[in-house]
């Protein structure tokens, strides 16, 4: 056979495969059988290394796209490591050192895309030639965000960007291979003496976005907006007109006091706690909303209103265990997987009932551990994808391996040869 037949032809059955395989996992979730969950394993040596000599910073939204490849936004801060450089500006916005310190390191570009074997298949953002974290590119089209936050690929493989910096409050919108389509709100629209004036009722900018879903069936993007505003904004995904929005329970956001922190016990606050850090929408159109350090997850209708709102986690203080979910793919999405970035875990969660069936990770560096996870996000094999923002600076990947039986305890979930006690 002539060699690009054969490629052609190992090419389909790889395709053929690898749908087969997800068609499998879904058949698994979707039976449910009783006292069965979905168990997952950490994968070491997933992504490969990146090329360059590239390191990434704080690891922040993630996302996968009709491709099944994985989508990353990252922060790349000043370190004294990353220190070599032969442009003179570092693609992910970190100043070149002079002198040069080592031949190590340079930082990625805020956007990193991977295939499914982890390799690195697209890069690219950033502000002025990349050249500066934040602020206008060179011919002046949009801003990008001083704080990168949330990253969606919305059903047109277009990128949308979030932001919880300073002066963040406005979103921008590109292709997948990173050219420009749309800035919805400016940056500083509110800045005052102070830094961010509050302002959830603003129908034209954004106070510090942490996440974007986009509905396909709507076209409607949901902001998780934010880190200042109390509200979910809903636009217009192609024009980015503002449609409508809400606080807790549905009602205007009325930014009336509230405590800043969460007291175990307590009546849930009649507004959402900054930050509300996400909003993800189910195949039977109902928004999981985040209001993170509330512990509380918050579910509504698309026009917002309210269903009903549970509490994650009630025990967690500081920065609260609700960061981020997304659902399993089969299409009753029968479970949610929540990132808990104060415990240092993923929750395992029976979507029906909203009871927490198991959570795997643990504080700690090796894989399979957590600093801070961030955001997670779940291919249509099953397999899930987690950030850690801080120190964690790192993505990972947790193989679906088939349903079974609750595990007993939290645990790194690594081969069973390689786990605590064995």
């Amino acid at each position: 056979m002539p060699t690009r037949k054969l490629t052609v032809a190992l090419a389909f059955i790889v395709t053929v495969t690898a749908l087969a395989c997800a068609a499998d996992a879904l058949d698994d979730l979707a039976m449910n059988q009783d006292g069965m969950v979905p168990l997952f394993e950490v994968d070491p040596f997933w992504p490969k290394p990146l090329p360059n000599q590239w390191v990434m910073g704080a690891t922040i939204g993630v996302d996968v796209d009709s491709r099944d490849h994985i989508w990353l936004v990252q922060r790349n801060t000043p370190d004294q490591f990353a220190a070599r450089t032969e442009t003179g500006l570092k693609p992910g916005g970190v100043g070149s050192q002079d002198p040069v310190l080592s031949e190590c390191c340079q930082a990625a570009p805020p956007v990193l895309e991977f295939d499914q074997d982890g390799t690195l298949v697209g890069s690219w953002g950033g502000g002025e030639a990349f050249g500066v974290p934040g602020g206008f590119v060179s011919d002046g089209d949009y801003e990008w965000p001083t704080s990168n936050h949330g990253l969606t690929v919305d059903h047109n493989d277009n990128v949308w960007i979030g932001g919880n910096g300073r002066t963040d409050s406005h979103i921008v919108k590109f292709t997948r291979d990173g050219q420009f389509l749309a800035q919805y709100g400016r940056a500083n629209a509110r800045a005052d003496g102070d830094g961010f004036a509050e302002d959830s009722h603003d129908r034209n900018n954004f106070g510090r976005v942490a996440k974007i879903f986009v509905d396909e069936v709507a076209n409607e993007a949901y902001i998780s907006d934010g880190y200042v505003n109390r509200r979910i904004a809903v636009l217009d995904a192609s024009t980015g007109e503002m449609k409508r929005y809400w606080g807790a329970y549905g009602d205007p956001p009325d930014q009336s006091e509230i405590p800043d922190r969460y007291v175990p016990g307590e009546t849930p606050p009649k507004e959402f706690r900054p930050p509300v850090h996400c909003g993800e929408l189910s195949n039977d159109r109902l928004l999981y909303v985040c209001d993170r350090p509330s512990n509380r997850i918050s579910i509504f209708q698309t026009d917002g209103t309210f269903v009903e709102e549970h509490i994650i986690n009630p025990a967690t203080m500081n920065q609260g265990s609700v960061w981020d979910l997304d659902f399993s793919p089969d299409e009753d999405q029968t479970f949610m997987y929540l990132a808990d970035g104060q415990n240092m875990f993923v929750s395992i969660i029976r979507r029906e009932t909203m009871e927490v069936l198991y959570r795997f990770g643990d504080g700690g560096r090796q894989p399979g551990l957590f600093f801070a996870v961030h955001s997670l996000t779940v291919d249509s094999s099953g397999n899930i994808y987690t950030t850690e923002t801080y120190e964690g600076k790192r993505i990972q990947k947790f193989t679906y391996m088939g349903m079974g039986s609750v595990p007993s305890g939290l645990d790194v979930i690594w081969p069973a040869d390689k786990r605590r006690g064995s």
